[in-house]
C-alpha cells in the first residue's frame, strides 16, 4: 500500500519529521517498506503562458517564444520543444533559478536572447507523462511557483500491511492508528447524508450468507464527462491508482481515503433489481478488464434480472460499467465475509484492491458512511439528484463478546506493569471500549478490528502503543536443568555438522510445489491439494523433499554457481488410506567437481560413488555401520542404472543415486547432479556404545583374490565372508576389484582383507589358516568363487 504523506497529515497533527514517522510506524508493526520524497530538483520555476512563436533566424530547430507569468511583462525565451505553441502553460525557469545542478541566466542562443528556461518534466526531475515541454492545465495560476501548485513538498509512503491488520489499508485507517502512536486527536472527513431529491431506487435481495450487508443508491442526472479535480486526481496518482473519469476516481478515492471498496452500476444498462447470490453452474462473466472468466458455483456475484453484471467483492462486469455519457448510476458498497471470498479471486487469476482487502476484512459499519461520502463528492463534482439510500442485510449480527485482560497476565507476558491509565488509554485511543472489573478491564473491540480475539490480542496492542523500543529489559532468571541426551538417538545437529564438514549449505524450501513438478518426482502418488493455494506453482503439497532442493539448485546453477552441496531437513506429506502421514526426512543435492578448482586438483565431476559415500559417513555416525546394506532400487526420480536404497538392520532408510537424465534435462541442469532423501528418524537411531577391552596381541591379516561372477553384489560375498571367519575376526574390508585380461568374460576379480586378533592369547598360523580355508569354502559353495593364482 502507498499512499500521500500530506494526505495522511491532514488527518492528525504530528509535528515529526518523516524519518521519525516511519521508525514510530515501523515499530508499531506497520511496516514502512519506502518513503520517497516528491521535492523536485529545482527552485524558482514559475508557471507561464505562451503567448508567441516565432522561428528562430539562425536555428531550424529553435523557436523564439514570448511568455507571460502574469506580471504584465513579456519574457523572450528560446525553446526547442516539439509542442511549443501559443496558449501552452508550462513551468519556466527564471533567471537565478536552479534546475539540477544548473543555475538560470539569461543568455543568448545563436544570437537570440533567452530570457530564461521553459522546461520538460526530465529536467525537472518529475515523472515523465510526455515529450517535449511539460503542459499545465489552463487552470494553472499564471506566475504561481510550481513546488507549491503541484505540491510537491510531499512524500510517498510504501507500507508492508501484514495480512491481519487491513483496517489499516485506507488513510482513515493509518490516521487512526497514527494518532494512537502519538497520541494525539484525529480529524476524520466531515461526512453528512446527501440531500435526496430522487425517488429512484431498485429493489435488493441477499441469497447468500456470504453478503453480510449492501448498501445502493441511485444517483440520476450525473455528468460523468467532468474532468476529475486536480486535488483528486493527484492524490489517486500518489496512492499508486490510475485516473480513469470524475466517477471511477471517486469510487476510488473512498477507497483509499475510508477502506470501503466500492462500484459503479450504469443504471440504464441494468435490468430490473439487484440480487446478491452464488454463481449458476457454467455462468460466465465479461470484467471490466475485458476479460472473460467461467464462474465456479461457489463464486459471489452481484446480478440483475438477466445476468451476473459483477464479481463481488472482485470486479465489476463489463457490460454495466459507468462511462463518461453515463447519465444515471448505482453505487453499491457491501460488507463480505471475508474467509468466503478468501482465494476467490486468485484462482482467476485476478488481483485487485477490492479483493485485496475484502480478504482481509472490511468493516461491517463502514459500507453506509462510504455511500454518503461518495455521492456527495459525486453531487460536488458531477451533479445529479440521489435516490433513497438502501441497506439490507443478510441477518442480524451477533456481537461481538468482551474480553478480559488480567493485570497479572499483562504483568506475566511484559515483564513489567504499566501504568492503569497508561492501559486504559492505550485502547481507549485504538476505538476499544474499555471497563473496569476486579481483575483487571473488560474490553469490547470496535467492528474494524478483526484480529483481536483473546486476551493475548489486547496485550500485544497495549506493548505496540507502549513502544518494543521503550519496553524495560531485564536479564532473564530462571533454573537450568540438564536436557536427556539418550546414547541410542543421535543429536540431528551432529547431522548437520557432518554435513557442513562434507561442504553442504542448509536449504529451506517451501513446503508445497507445482503440481507438474511434483508428477516428475512422484508419480505414483497424489499429492494433497491445497484449496487457496499462494499461486500455481506452489499448489500441491510435497511428498518429497527432492523437488524443491532440485529446484534450489537450478536457481543456483542458472547463476553461474557451479560447486553446489545443499541439504534440507523437513516435513514430506504423503496422503494414505488413514489420512494424510507427515514423514520427518533429510535429503541433499550436490553438483559439480569432486574438489574446488585449484592447481593441484583433479577436475573429475562428481558420481554415484561420491554421494554413497556421503550417505554412508552420515550413517556411521549412528556407530551401526556393519547392519547397513545397499541394494540397487528403481525410482522415479534417480537415474535407472545409478540408484539404490539403503538398509540398516533391515529397516529401509532412504534411497540415493543421480537424478534421472529426463528431469535434468527438462529443468536445465547441468549434469550429473546426485542426490540422496533419507528417513530422518531413522538414521538418528545410534547403536549404545559399550566398552571393548583393547587386547595386548598381535594382529594377524590375510589376502585374498577371488574369481566371481561380475553380477554377484560384493555386500553379499562380504556378508558370507564374515559368517564363515569366526570369532575372532575382528576387519575385512576390499583392497582391490579387477576386470580385465586375465579375467574370464563375465567374471571379476575381488581382493578381499580379512583381520584377525584374539582378546587372550596370540592366534597360531593354522587356527588362521583354518578360518581362511573356511572363508574360501563357503564362497565356493555359495557363488562358485574360487582363488585366483
Amino acid at each position: 500500500m502507498q499512499l500521500s504523506e500530506r494526505w495522511l497529515r491532514e488527518w492528525v497533527e504530528i509535528d515529526w519529521d518523516g524519518e521519525r514517522l516511519c521508525h514510530e510506524l515501523t515499530m508499531a508493526g506497520l511496516e514502512v517498506d519506502a518513503y520517497r520524497s516528491l521535492a523536485g530538483g529545482f527552485a524558482g520555476v514559475v508557471i507561464a503562458q505562451v503567448t508567441a512563436v516565432q522561428a528562430h533566424p539562425q536555428a531550424d530547430r529553435l523557436r523564439v517564444t514570448e511568455v507571460d507569468i502574469g506580471d504584465g511583462q513579456s519574457r523572450q525565451v528560446v525553446c526547442g520543444a516539439s509542442n511549443v505553441r501559443v496558449g501552452l502553460r508550462c513551468p519556466l525557469a527564471l533567471p537565478g533559478a536552479r534546475v539540477g545542478d544548473r543555475l538560470i541566466q539569461e543568455s543568448r542562443l545563436r544570437g537570440v536572447l533567452s530570457q530564461g528556461m521553459l522546461c520538460g518534466e526530465d529536467e525537472l526531475g518529475l515523472e515523465v507523462s510526455c515529450d517535449g515541454l511539460m503542459e499545465l492545465p489552463p487552470t494553472a495560476p499564471l506566475g504561481g511557483d510550481l513546488q507549491d501548485y503541484l505540491q510537491l513538498d510531499d512524500a510517498i509512503l510504501e507500507l508492508g500491511i501484514t495480512p491481519n491488520r487491513g483496517d489499516c489499508l485506507s488513510v482513515a485507517g493509518l490516521a487512526r492508528e497514527l494518532a494512537a502512536i502519538a497520541q494525539r486527536p484525529w480529524q476524520a472527513a466531515a461526512i453528512a447524508p446527501p440531500a435526496v431529491t430522487s425517488d429512484d431506487q431498485v429493489a435488493v435481495s441477499i441469497q447468500h450468507p456470504a453478503c453480510q450487508r449492501y448498501v445502493a443508491q441511485v444517483v440520476r442526472d450525473v455528468d460523468a464527462s467532468v474532468a476529475t479535480p486536480d486535488w483528486l486526481r493527484r492524490r489517486l496518482e500518489r496512492s499508486g491508482v490510475r485516473s480513469v473519469h470524475a466517477v471511477v476516481d471517486i469510487t476510488n478515492y473512498v477507497l483509499l481515503e475510508l477502506g470501503q471498496p466500492m462500484h459503479a452500476f450504469d443504471r440504464d444498462a441494468l435490468h430490473g433489481g439487484i440480487t446478491v447470490r452464488a454463481a449458476h453452474p457454467q455462468e460466465s462473466l465479461t470484467l471490466l478488464d475485458a476479460s472473460t472468466v467461467t464462474l465456479y458455483p461457489d463464486d459471489l456475484v452481484i446480478a440483475d434480472a438477466k445476468q451476473a453484471q459483477a464479481l463481488a467483492g472482485i470486479m465489476g462486469g463489463q457490460a454495466t460499467a459507468v462511462t463518461r455519457q453515463s447519465r444515471h448510476i448505482l453505487l453499491e458498497a457491501a460488507s463480505f465475509d471475508a474467509v468466503a471470498l478468501a482465494g476467490k479471486a486468485r484462482r482467476h487469476g485476478l488481483h485487485t484492491d477490492a479483493s485485496h482487502r475484502f480478504e482481509r476484512g472490511v468493516d461491517p459499519e463502514l459500507p453506509v458512511r462510504a455511500m454518503q461520502r461518495a455521492v456527495g463528492l459525486i453531487q460536488a463534482i458531477c451533479g445529479g439528484h440521489a435516490g433513497p439510500c438502501q441497506e439490507v442485510s443478510a441477518a442480524e449480527q451477533a456481537a461481538r463478546p468482551a474480553i478480559r485482560l488480567r493485570a497479572a497476565q499483562l504483568q506475566r507476558y511484559l515483564g513489567f506493569m504499566p501504568a492503569a491509565d497508561t492501559v486504559v488509554a492505550s485502547l481507549q485511543s485504538l476505538g476499544m471500549q474499555v471497563d473496569a472489573v476486579a481483575e483487571g478491564w473488560q474490553v469490547q473491540a470496535p467492528s474494524w478490528r478483526f484480529d483481536v480475539h483473546e486476551e493475548v490480542d489486547l496485550i500485544e496492542e497495549v506493548a505496540r502503543l507502549y513502544g518494543y523500543d521503550h519496553l524495560p529489559v531485564e536479564t532473564p532468571q530462571a533454573a537450568l536443568h540438564l536436557g536427556r541426551a539418550p546414547e541410542q538417538e543421535l543429536p540431528r545437529e551432529r547431522l548437520h555438522a557432518a554435513l557442513f564438514d562434507l561442504g553442504y549449505q542448509e536449504a529451506i524450501t517451501y513446503s508445497f510445489i507445482a503440481p507438474e513438478l511434483q508428477q516428475s518426482f512422484d508419480p505414483q502418488l497424489q499429492p494433497l491439494r491445497l484449496r487457496n493455494p499462494i499461486s500455481s506453482e506452489l499448489s500441491v503439497m510435497r511428498t518429497r523433499l527432492l523437488p524443491g532442493l532440485v529446484q534450489a539448485l537450478q536457481f543456483n546453477q542458472h547463476r553461474q554457481q557451479t560447486q553446489i552441496r545443499l541439504f534440507e531437513t523437513g516435513l514430506c506429506f504423503r496422503p494414505t488410506a488413514t489420512g494424510l502421514s507427515q514423514e520427518l526426512r533429510l535429503a541433499g543435492v550436490l553438483a559439480g567437481t569432486r574438489h574446488a578448482p585449484g592447481w593441484c586438483q583433479s577436475r573429475d565431476a562428481l558420481d554415484f560413488y561420491d554421494v554413497k559415500a556421503h550417505v554412508e559417513h552420515l550413517l556411521a555416525l549412528a556407530g551401526d555401520f556393519d547392519t547397513v546394506e545397499h541394494e540397487v532400487h528403481a525410482d522415479a526420480a534417480l537415474h535407472p542404472g545409478q540408484s539404490a536404497t539403503v538398509r540398516r538392520a533391515g529397516v529401509d532408510l532412504g534411497v540415493y543415486g543421480r537424478l534421472h537424465p529426463d528431469i535434468e534435462q527438462a529443468m536445465g541442469l547441468n549434469g550429473p547432479v546426485l542426490v540422496f532423501e533419507l528417513s530422518l528418524p531413522a538414521i538418528l537411531q545410534a547403536r549404545k556404545p559399550a566398552a571393548r577391552p583393547l587386547s595386548r596381541f598381535p594382529e594377524v591379516r590375510r589376502d585374498i583374490a577371488l574369481l566371481i561372477a561380475a553380477d554377484i553384489a560384493a555386500a553379499r560375498v562380504l556378508e558370507t565372508a564374515k559368517k564363515a571367519a569366526g570369532p575372532w575376526l575382528r576387519d575385512l574390508q576390499w583392497f582391490d576389484v579387477y576386470q580385465g585380461q586375465g579375467v574370464p568374460t563375465g567374471q571379476r576379480s575381488l581382493g578381499l582383507s580379512l583381520l584377525w586378533q584374539h582378546d587372550e592369547r596370540t592366534l597360531q598360523d593354522d587356527e588362521v589358516q583354518k578360518d581362511v580355508e573356511a572363508v574360501v569354502t563357503a564362497l565356493k559353495e555359495a557363488y562358485a568363487a574360487v582363488l585366483r593364482e
